[in-house]
């Protein structure tokens, strides 16, 4: 097995087809509210994550309703994901939350993941989510957006928070019995592979259970398009990209579900995205390269427990 995929996990997992609806609630940012920022993280567009979404208008159970019609027709699921996709969506009073969520509790969906910043949750919110999880018999996943690990590269995209609150919002969630997924992206421009290791190796030792790595995209009337269009950040190579994805997998743990390699863009405002390949094609260089080279996921997963007391083990 090369790596861990996300579409393999959930068959093992359900033992059928299980496709993901996305949710688009009413909800911001910290980043943009003015609460941290009113800038938000300098690759962020306007419409955040979710530029294939339907409008925030329609309910969520409208919303599945569609979405459901729709996937259903084109792949047949038996079962489904709802993903609560768009900024940050635990950033709400907490009876709006929860009765979002009490929304998406429908026959057919198995499992509930909700997109957020690690500074967007607590307790009383995962207190809840855990009694969803019992009670309606759904797995709940909190996707959090990390990033990197590299705390200035933080700071220039003015993230709004550091490393500390992502390692916080991990441990709460397991205290809590409920799993989560990072969004990591391995190919900032100043940075190194040496960051996307370390990345692998912090995901790995906080017990997170799933990862969603991200290509850089550059967007219009974004502060990184800006920078772009001034020479100020020039992307890394693909080679460049499909080299670091591959070591970060090789020292990530081999029991992290991987969602995906790479990222898509909205087409009408995007200045740069995935070197003007198909996502498609570079995830099948990936894959061709990993097999000719013989390096799969979790082949440097040796750092943990003790490493240096495994030579004296072996002295023994």
């Amino acid at each position: 097995m090369l790596y861990n995929k996300f579409s393999d996990y959930l068959k093992r997992r359900y033992g059928v087809k299980v496709y993901k609806l996305p949710i688009n609630i009413p909800v911001t940012c910290p980043n943009r509210d003015g609460s941290l920022s009113h800038k938000g993280c300098i690759f962020c567009g306007e419409e955040g994550a979710g530029f294939e979404n339907l409008s925030s208008s329609f309910t969520v159970k409208d919303q599945l309703k569609i979405n459901a019609k729709y996937i259903g027709e084109e792949y047949k699921p038996e079962k489904y994901i709802a993903y609560f996709q768009n900024y940050s969506n635990t950033y709400l009073p907490f009876d709006r939350f929860k009765h979002s969520i009490e929304e998406a509790c429908v026959p057919n969906v198995v499992a509930i993941y909700i997109s957020t910043r690690p500074d967007c949750i607590n307790d009383r919110y995962l207190g809840f989510l855990k009694t969803v999880k019992e009670e309606k018999n759904i797995d709940i996943i909190i996707e959090l957006g990390l990033q990197t690990v590299n705390y200035h590269t933080l700071r220039l995209i003015n993230r709004g928070h550091t490393l500390a609150e992502f390692i916080d919002a991990a441990g709460r969630i397991q205290k809590f019995g409920l799993e989560s997924c990072a969004h990591y992206i391995v190919d900032f421009p100043m940075e190194s592979a040496d960051d996307a290791v370390e990345g692998a190796k912090i995901i790995s030792a906080l017990g997170i259970h799933q990862v969603k790595c991200h290509s850089l995209y550059i967007l219009r009337d974004t502060v990184l398009g800006e920078m772009y269009n001034k020479g100020e950040i020039v992307p890394i190579t693909v080679e460049e990209y499909i080299e670091r994805i591959i070591a970060f997998l090789e020292y990530l743990s081999p029991d992290i579900v991987i969602q995906r390699l790479l990222g898509r863009a909205p087409k009408e405002r995007t200045l740069f995205c995935n070197w003007g390949m198909s996502w498609w094609k570079i995830h099948d260089l990936i894959e061709d390269k990993m097999k000719k080279e013989e390096r799969f996921q979790g082949k440097k997963f040796d750092y943990l427990n003790g490493k240096a007391l495994k030579r004296l083990k072996n002295e023994e």
